[in-house]
């Protein structure tokens, strides 16, 4: 079969409307920043479309188009794409593109007729569902008593998924033949260290210990007392300072929550001297390279205290992710969603992965570093390492 006859063929039916569902899937360039492609029918204002839901790293984003002007469309994304799997109403279809496109294609028949589901389906699919009544939500005012969000709260509500799914995607990266240890540096009132024990222990099933150590005694107390009340025995709290916490010498996830400045870089610090796993790292008030900027080249943009501050603070951000990098980690910064509505909505997501660092990441660190006449707090706790 050749690329045209492909498209052809494709094309036949779907404007025969036999499409379910299909993704489309490995870009042609690695610069591609939509990764994956999903496409589904559906029926709006009694009209057929295709709905195209772009899957980028952090965000989603759809488009829907009349079902007569879509082949355009399929022929662009096949321009870009060199893998699909569809589901038609009667056939199963799987596409592997040569890098000349030369078509593989491998069709399955035997699997029972499908369905189409035409609704146009707006709620989100929330790893925790908005109508089912979770103990620990309920225990911390998110829920009412029949798991019924609260509108004040639904807010924080979107926050726990928005944090769960990090947690999901982490899971490849944990130990599966014996007990995680996580802590959670930073905890305060611990609805995301709450949500982590009962999405990991009650909804995977792991074996698992955590502890949440926060400054704030009476916060502590009483996240200790929803813990016990929940059941919740391998969840302790402590009192106590990310300095001060000499417990582990071995630890698998490390979890920071708006650690004040370099309190950031300490939690980063020791998480990579136990060598964990995963690292999530929401940080704040970052100052430090604030104070040392001094860069002539830049007065113009940070003559601007705001602008001043907040370039501090994604440079900051990004430097502490490359120190990661640099010391074996694979470290990226998301979008996670902030209840309180500031722009202190950044986490740095790191796996281990003992990947060394090649000479020419050394020499762009290096670089940015002299650029900006900074000395990260970060670096120096990791000299050893780098």
């Amino acid at each position: 079969m050749t690329f045209e006859e492909m498209k052809t063929l494709l094309t036949e039916q779907i404007l025969q409307q036999q499409l379910v569902t299909a993704t489309i899937s490995q870009p042609r360039m690695k610069s591609n920043e939509i990764k994956r492609i999903k496409l589904k029918p559906l029926l709006l204002k009694n009209h057929y479309h295709i709905q195209i839901e772009y899957q980028y790293e952090r965000i989603l984003k759809h488009e829907n188009i009349l079902l007569a002007d879509f082949p355009s469309k399929l022929e662009a994304i096949f321009e870009d794409y060199r893998q699909a799997h569809i589901d038609f109403l009667d056939e199963k279809v799987q596409i592997q593109l040569s890098k000349k496109n030369k078509v593989l294609w491998k069709s399955d028949k035997s699997a029972s007729p499908k369905e189409v589901n035409l609704a146009h389906n707006r709620k989100k699919n929330y790893l925790l569902s908005d109508d089912q009544p979770y103990p620990f939500l309920i225990r911390l005012g998110v829920q009412t008593e029949d798991g019924k969000v609260k509108k004040q709260k639904y807010d924080k509500f979107k926050q726990i998924n928005r944090f769960i799914e990090f947690i999901d995607d982490a899971l490849s990266y944990l130990p599966q033949n014996r007990q995680v240890r996580i802590l959670d540096f930073g905890s305060g009132k611990s609805y995301l260290t709450f949500a982590l024990y009962h999405y990991l222990k009650i909804e995977k099933g792991l074996d698992i210990r955590v502890t949440g150590l926060d400054l704030k005694k009476e916060v502590i107390e009483e996240c200790s007392r929803i813990a016990q009340d929940l059941g919740y025995d391998q969840l302790e709290f402590l009192v106590g300072d990310i300095n001060d916490y000499n417990e582990e010498s071995s630890v698998d996830m490390v979890v920071t929550l708006h650690a004040c400045d370099v309190a950031t870089d300490m939690a980063l610090a020791r998480a990579v001297k136990w060598g964990a796993s995963v690292i999530l790292s929401v940080p704040c008030c970052q100052h430090e390279l604030n104070r040392q900027l001094n860069t002539p080249a830049l007065d113009i943009m940070l003559q601007h205290g705001l602008v001043r501050e907040r370039f501090a603070a994604l440079a900051t951000d990004a430097i502490r992710a490359e120190i990661l990098n640099l010391v074996g980690y694979e470290a990226q910064l998301l979008e996670f969603i902030d209840m309180e509505n500031t722009p202190k909505n950044i986490l740095i997501r790191a796996y281990k992965t003992g990947k060394k660092p090649s000479e020419e990441q050394r020499t762009s660190y290096n670089a940015f570093l002299q650029l900006l006449n900074a000395t990260p707090f970060l670096a120096n706790e990791l000299k050893d390492y780098l």
